[in-house]
């Protein structure tokens, strides 16, 4: 089971194995209260394109569109990432502010799938 919360959250017992799905270490957050299992940066989005996309809800159809055609291209990564997750609890988190139009939310969609970018051509 995968699920998603942001970094900033209280760390949880049900939280399981614990990715953090960001480019960048969040701002304010220890390594040590973060207690981040994993830090997955290898498949979060590229620098230009999340600047791009400066979580505005507007360009999210765009984002994931770009995001998974990242993704498709690091196929060993999004795969090396499924693997340590496999029969495991695992929790994506990230340090964005909108719960609903973020990399984690694609990239669970990813994970689940089994594909490396499903809608990817």
């Amino acid at each position: 089971m995968i699920q998603l919360k942001r970094i900033y959250e209280p760390v949880s017992p049900e939280d399981g194995f614990r990715v953090l799905v960001d480019r960048l270490w969040p701002r304010g957050v220890s390594k040590a209260r973060a207690a981040v299992d994993f830090w997955a940066r290898d498949v979060a989005p590229s620098t230009e394109l999340r600047q791009w996309f400066h979580h505005e809800a507007a360009n999210w159809d765009e984002f994931v569109l770009r995001y998974r055609q990242e993704l498709a291209a690091n196929p060993e990564a999004v795969s090396a990432l499924r693997e340590k997750c496999a029969g495991q609890v695992t929790t994506l988190l990230y340090g964005a502010k909108d719960e609903a139009h973020n990399q984690a939310v694609v990239l669970k969609e990813v994970l689940q799938s089994g594909n490396s970018a499903p809608g990817v051509a």
